[in-house]
């Protein structure tokens, strides 16, 4: 009998026993081929040997101080490499546990912004339907991912909301991607001013989104317009990268594609690789100067935050994707990934769309793609789907509630960063044996 809370309450999943480069190996001695990195994480690959040792390196130097009585060398390194990485001016990184605790951060740190220029009223943080920023109370009554908030609705601050920029379901026949763009950047502005834009302190959006709608990337100039907005009406512009940011979307920060800089951006995932648990808020030097210069700091601090072990972890990470070239990697094996899924399942009626960025990419189910009509929810297509791909050895991340938090159903692959086309063709060859075996299964299929 395992003593261990398992995720969602059920039975115990199968034990992992070890993991190198793609390879997860169960108990049993089945591999599994792992094309999402778990949850988008682990883009170098498993059991890369220069991490290893660059862990236990800093474990036998400095394993823990309290960050509120020293910094360390690694966490000052991988402050200045966060931020020599991107050409938009961000300065000062707030080193954090976890992507839910870089989002609560970074939340609070807008609200403390406004509060240290003496505009205290400003409160209110809009965010985006069909978002998904972190799963602790904070970070979930942001987002807009309608089936994991029902259950703590009643515990939660109330989140204005904006339309998402999701044109596969959203754009009107005839209309372009351009105004498009407008048309939902500009529900932004229309909440505004319905709660007052003198109570408003920021906009809270995933550049690419990721697990809730199925790596979906903005239509070309949502951003711009974004950005406009929120100078108009003196709100910050907080971009939630933990998922395809640090170098998975082929940037180091998916907004630089967009031409726009964040007051505030988030980042995790792709940051420690999953070597160790770490997050961090990036803020613009005017953001850092309102706590500097005023009489009140920045009141928040976790326990573990700018853990010395951790920052060497992501410092070691980001040294192998610089050494190895897989950041240049990610926009070709990206590229191939896109043509692989759009050549495996062009002809499979229920796939309606192939969609990405980089190596976020995902295939989305539909039952009618002709109306955009989704699955029936109770039939768990995505969840068949990944069950599926597990018999054929093969690790994905699948979603359910992709077009309005319950109806939908797609999967994510996000695999790492040095991925080879002989790993692309067998991720699609994997996957579509089990798409194929999934909707064989279904009560619609005769």
């Amino acid at each position: 009998m395992s003593h261990i809370f398992h995720r969602g309450g059920g039975g115990a999943p199968p034990l992992a026993v070890s993991a190198k480069g793609l390879w997860v190996v169960d108990e049993a001695g089945h591999s599994f081929l792992d094309a999402s990195g778990g949850a988008a994480v682990s883009c170098i690959g498993h059991g890369e040997p220069r991490v290893v040792e660059a862990i236990r390196a800093q474990a036998a130097r400095l394993d823990y101080v309290h960050s509120g009585a020293f910094t360390n060398a690694p966490a000052e390194a991988l402050a200045d490499r966060i931020c020599a990485a991107t050409p938009l001016g961000m300065e000062k990184v707030y080193l954090v546990g976890s992507g839910s605790e870089a989002v609560e951060t970074a939340v609070k740190m807008a609200r403390g912004y406004h509060v240290a220029r003496g505009e205290g009223d400003r409160h209110h943080v809009i965010a985006r339907r069909q978002s998904y920023h972190g799963n602790t109370l904070g970070a979930l009554a942001r987002g807009g991912s309608e089936a994991r908030r029902q259950p703590y609705l009643p515990m939660m601050t109330e989140t204005p909301r904006a339309a998402p920029c999701f044109a596969f379901h959203e754009k009107k026949t005839g209309e372009s991607e351009e105004d498009y763009a407008i048309r939902a950047a500009d529900t932004l502005e229309a909440e505004i001013l319905r709660l007052g834009a003198e109570t408003v302190s920021a906009f809270l959006a995933e550049t690419v989104v990721g697990a809730t709608a199925g790596a979906v990337p903005p239509s070309p100039g949502y951003f711009a317009r974004i950005r406009e907005i929120c100078d108009r009406h003196g709100v910050l512009l907080i971009l939630d990268e933990v998922m395809c940011g640090t170098w998975r979307t082929g940037s180091f920060l998916a907004c630089e594609d967009e031409g726009v800089r964040p007051d505030i951006v988030t980042l995790a995932k792709g940051l420690g690789g999953g070597y160790q648990p770490i997050g961090a808020a990036v803020c613009t030097r005017e953001v850092h100067e309102a706590f500097a210069d005023g009489r009140r700091g920045f009141v928040h601090g976790h326990t573990y935050m700018a853990h010395p072990i951790a920052c060497a972890a992501a410092l070691a990470v980001q040294d192998v994707i610089a050494a190895d070239g897989m950041a240049e990697n990610v926009g070709r094996a990206g590229e191939k990934l896109r043509q692989a899924l759009q050549a495996r399942f062009g002809n499979t009626a229920e796939v309606g769309d192939v969609r990405g960025r980089g190596l976020l990419q995902a295939i989305e189910l539909l039952e009618d793609p002709s109306r955009k009509a989704s699955f029936d929810p109770a039939l768990n297509l995505a969840g068949r789907i990944g069950d599926a791909c597990q018999r054929h050895g093969l690790l994905v991340y699948p979603g359910r509630g992709t077009v309005d938090g319950w109806r939908g159903d797609h999967v994510l692959l996000a695999p790492p960063y040095n991925i080879t086309e002989a790993d692309v063709a067998e991720i699609v060859d994997r996957l579509g044996r089990a798409v194929d075996e999934a909707l064989a299964d279904v009560p619609h299929r005769t």
